[in-house]
């Protein structure tokens, strides 16, 4: 019997984005205010999302599992930092959850799933063809609730 596809997100899904935008410079935040996804080098500095890691690895037992991101298209550092923070939390080498599981596409609807966590419905998430799960709404607030639902799944 196979798995279920299931995709997750990394920005503010995965990654929790505003952690270490306090500690940037504020004359770098000034220059890239209202996009500070393209700030050179800011996606190597995230921390998890609470519960995030356990959460993926936990649901990559029981799915088919794979990270769907975006990488600002203005900022090719991202692209890079975007792996590295995978390898770094959740793992670089073959037989770890994570390992050649990213995606990076602007277009996450093309996508074949069954699920996609996602915090937004931007980048085709809202036309995605499986069940959206909105991360960080009334109904799914965090990943114990994800991760109970998708279990439900199963």
């Amino acid at each position: 019997m196979s798995k279920k596809i299931l995709y997750i997100d990394l920005d503010n899904t995965l990654v929790d984005f505003g952690s270490r935008l306090a500690s940037l410079d504020e004359d770098l935040m000034k220059k890239y205010e209202g996009n500070l996804d393209e700030i050179p080098g800011i996606f190597a500095l995230m921390r998890p999302m609470p519960g995030a890691v356990e959460a993926y690895n936990t649901l990559s037992e029981h799915f088919d599992t794979y990270i769907l991101s975006t990488a600002p298209w203005e900022n090719p550092s991202a692209w890079q930092h975007k792996i590295e923070w995978v390898h770094l939390h959740l793992g670089r080498e073959e037989g770890t959850p994570a390992y050649k599981r990213l995606i990076l596409s602007h277009h996450k609807n093309l996508n074949k799933g069954d699920f996609l966590v996602d915090d937004r419905p931007n980048n085709g998430a809202e036309r995605f063809e499986g069940e959206w799960i909105k991360f960080g709404s009334e109904e799914y607030p965090d990943w114990a609730r994800v991760t109970e639902h998708l279990l439900s799944e199963v």
